[in-house]
């Protein structure tokens, strides 16, 4: 009996995976820029995972993640990982990213010194490029000081970055959108 599996299911944003353990969820997989590549990717990452029908869990996982992408507000932080392996460091990055909610967003430097550790924005930066559950762990919530993108390593980079946080209509720098102003102004007076 397999204790891995995995599946890829579809959402708005392209086909995702799914990869599980018998204590918890072992990767997600965005969705990659040609057919057939984030099954690849999957099988390369977990070799020991058998490509299957995910048990009920996983199915509200997916149910739960598809909900997000199709601009939900679920924060997905409950949903059981197996770290094994995983850093410290890592875990502790990890959590304070896990605890940033949908349409919110941090920057490196915030999150290493909400880990009490302020000269750490590059590892952080770091750990989450590392990261194996992108989406449960909001990686794309987090960006440059200046308000930039920064790095992200799931297929189509910064685009996928940016992409995400529209979904969640998250403001990614202090300068008004159209869609702030369109609320902010007030109509003219009419006569």
């Amino acid at each position: 009996m397999t204790t891995q599996g995995f599946t890829l299911f579809d959402t708005v944003i392209g086909r995702c995976g799914l990869a599980w353990g018998a204590r918890g969820l072992i990767g997600v997989q965005l969705p990659e820029t040609t057919p057939g590549a984030a099954w690849a990717r999957l099988r390369k990452r977990f070799p020991d995972a058998v490509e299957g029908e995910p048990p009920p869990e996983v199915e509200t996982v997916i149910d739960r993640i598809r909900d997000l992408l199709a601009g939900g507000r679920d924060d997905l932080a409950d949903i059981v990982l197996d770290v094994e392996g995983q850093s410290a460091f890592n875990l502790r990055v990890y959590a304070i990213a896990r605890a940033i909610t949908p349409g919110d967003t941090s920057t490196y430097g915030e999150v290493a010194r909400a880990m009490g550790e302020p000269g750490a924005a590059r590892a952080v930066g770091k750990a989450l490029g590392e990261n194996p559950w992108p989406i449960v762990v909001p990686c794309h919530r987090v960006l440059a000081s200046s308000g930039g993108m920064g790095g992200f390593s799931a297929p189509g980079g910064s685009q996928t970055k940016a992409r995400l946080l529209t979904i969640e209509k998250a403001r990614t720098s202090a300068a008004p959108t159209l869609f702030d102003l369109q609320f902010s102004v007030a109509p003219p007076r009419g006569g």
